[in-house]
C-alpha cells in the first residue's frame, strides 16, 4: 500500500510536468511498487506463465519488441482518435474533435498533426469502421503512419530549401 501510494505520487508527478508516457516512465513505476520486495524496473530474461490462464506472455526476445512498441506514438494517436469516434459522445463534430485529439497525442511525441485528404476519406471511414466492428486498428494506424511519414517528408523538403 505504501509503494503504491508513492508510485501514484510519481504519476501524478509525471503528469503535472507534462512528461509524455515512455519506457523510463513505466519502469519507474514498477521499480516503485516493488520497493523492499524485490529489484523492479529491469525486465524478466525467462519466459514466465500465468497461473490459471490461457494467454501465455511473449518469451524475452519478442517481449523487448513489444515493449518498444507499446509506446508507439502513432498507436496511441490512432487508438485514441478512432476509440473516441466508436465511442461518439456528442452528436455533432466527433470526428473533427477526435482529429484534434488524435494532433494533441502527436504533438506531445514530437511528431508534426497531419489532415485526413479528401481523396483518403474512404478508407478513413473503413478503417474507422474496422476498428469499431472488428477491434481492428491496423489499417487506420498504418494510414496515420502514411500521412504522418508525408508530413515529415513535406517538412523535409521545405527545410532545404
Amino acid at each position: 500500500m505504501i509503494n503504491h501510494n508513492k508510485a501514484y505520487q510519481y504519476v501524478k508527478r509525471c503528469i503535472s510536468e507534462s512528461l509524455v508516457l515512455n519506457e523510463t516512465i513505466f519502469k519507474n513505476i514498477h521499480a516503485i511498487l516493488m520497493e523492499n520486495i524485490m529489484v523492479g524496473g529491469i525486465y524478466r530474461n525467462v519466459d514466465v506463465y500465468i497461473s490459471g490462464a490461457e494467454h501465455t506472455p511473449p518469451s524475452p526476445s519478442n517481449m523487448y519488441t513489444q515493449i518498444k512498441n507499446f509506446e508507439n506514438p502513432i498507436e496511441c494517436a490512432a487508438w485514441t482518435h478512432a476509440e473516441f469516434v466508436r465511442i461518439h459522445p456528442f452528436f455533432d463534430g466527433n470526428g473533427r474533435t477526435s482529429r484534434l485529439i488524435m494532433n494533441y497525442q502527436l504533438l506531445a511525441n514530437g511528431l508534426l498533426p497531419i489532415s485526413i485528404k479528401k481523396e483518403t476519406r474512404l478508407q478513413y471511414f473503413n478503417a474507422l469502421e474496422a476498428y469499431a466492428v472488428n477491434h481492428d486498428l491496423s489499417h487506420f494506424e498504418n494510414m496515420i503512419a502514411v500521412h504522418e511519414e508525408e508530413q515529415l517528408d513535406k517538412y523535409l523538403r521545405m527545410n532545404k530549401s
